[in-house]
């Protein structure tokens, strides 16, 4: 059974839905260090607030970041996904100049696809300690 503090009420309806996001730069480039990393997930807290959804986890390395999000039934996951990729994408070039220098021609910080896995199944446990395993460049 779903633990009582995971589950979300809505105007007519509860619900409990986790998404795990994976998204990985450009060319699989690896030019995140710590101070990106943290940059990054205060923009991406920011933008799932804006949705009503909720980051719980959030982790990455040198390439890629994973991500555990609570979300209401009424958020399209693409929707939210494009939100996340494209305005971190323009904040982090704007703030970080040296990242401009991988992506000079794409314009793009982030590869066009991603990951999106129900976590249903998984206990979220088991998930976020994954997510949290993750080696974060230093």
């Amino acid at each position: 059974m779903t633990d009582i503090q995971n589950i979300r009420t809505g105007r007519h309806c509860i619900f409990a839905l986790h998404a795990h996001l994976v998204f990985v730069t450009k060319y699989r480039h690896k030019v995140f260090n710590d101070a990106h990393l943290k940059r990054i997930e205060e923009i991406m807290r920011a933008v799932c607030a804006d949705f009503e959804c909720e980051l719980i986890e959030f982790n990455g390395e040198n390439n890629h970041v994973h991500l555990l999000v609570n979300f209401p039934p009424k958020v399209a996951l693409s929707k939210l996904v494009n939100s996340l990729k494209g305005v971190t994408s323009r904040r982090l070039r704007q703030e970080y100049p040296e990242l401009v220098r991988h992506y000079w021609r794409a314009q793009r910080l982030w590869s066009g696809s991603y990951f999106a896995g129900s976590v249903g199944g998984a206990p979220l446990s088991s998930v976020r300690q994954y997510i949290e395993q993750q080696n974060r460049p230093l």
